[in-house]
């Protein structure tokens, strides 16, 4: 049995949900395990929704996805293994991060996978969570997505140390890149143009000026 628990990246208020595999015979065929998750009624053969839990509100939701980022154990995740995967201890838990694993493993003695089979199973409940969980209108989870993920963005700018200097230094490297393409431009420019009137890198001298001139007098 594979199951998962949570969705780092869900919404305000979607779940953290658990999925049973109904035909683990399936998963066995890593590069066409997609096609089974072509439909949702291709999808609910495959696995089966065990357990369904609402976030409180936004600062719940936001606290239990940056902890899975950074590989960690939110209390609420926590809470619904020990209750709910842990009856089932002697089966697999099957999750995306292999760090969390390593966590659940450690804190809560469950086994954890992470493989190819297990990237392409998450990637294919995640296409079709709308089919696999009965009763959420799209329009209400793509705005519960778009709501954590604008939140979970600036939770990330608001703890980095360097937010500032970063933004500077990308600017300033931009700047330096640019130059040194301008350079080679111009270089390559009274190189190969040098051939045709040698003469004219002698009376102008200012870059921007000399390819103004180069465009304009051409090969006469």
């Amino acid at each position: 049995m594979t199951a998962k628990a949570g969705n780092a990246k869900a919404s305000a208020t979607v779940p953290i949900y658990r999925e049973k595999v109904l035909n683990e015979k399936k998963l066995q065929e890593v590069d066409s395990l997609w096609k089974e998750f072509e439909t949702p009624e291709k999808a609910n053969k495959i696995v089966k929704l065990k357990h369904f839990e609402k976030f409180q509100d936004t600062t719940e939701a936001l606290a239990a996805s940056t902890a899975l980022v950074e590989g960690k154990l939110s209390k609420n995740l926590k809470k619904i293994l020990k209750k709910i995967v842990a009856k089932d201890a002697h089966e697999q838990l099957a999750v995306a991060d292999a760090k969390l694993g390593g966590v659940i493993k450690e804190k809560l003695n469950l086994s954890c996978i992470h493989s190819p089979m297990v990237t392409e199973l998450m990637r294919g409940i995640r296409s079709q969570v709308e089919g696999l969980i009965t009763g959420l209108p799209s329009r209400e989870m793509a705005a519960m997505c778009l709501g954590l993920a604008h939140s979970l963005s600036r939770y990330k700018l608001k703890f980095s140390p360097d937010k500032v200097d970063t933004m500077i230094i990308q600017a300033i490297s931009l700047l330096d890149d640019l130059d040194k393409e301008l350079n080679n431009y111009i270089m390559r420019c009274r190189e190969w143009y040098g051939w045709h009137f040698p003469e004219l890198g002698k009376i102008i001298t200012d870059n921007l000026m000399y390819c103004k001139c180069v465009r304009k007098v051409g090969e006469y």
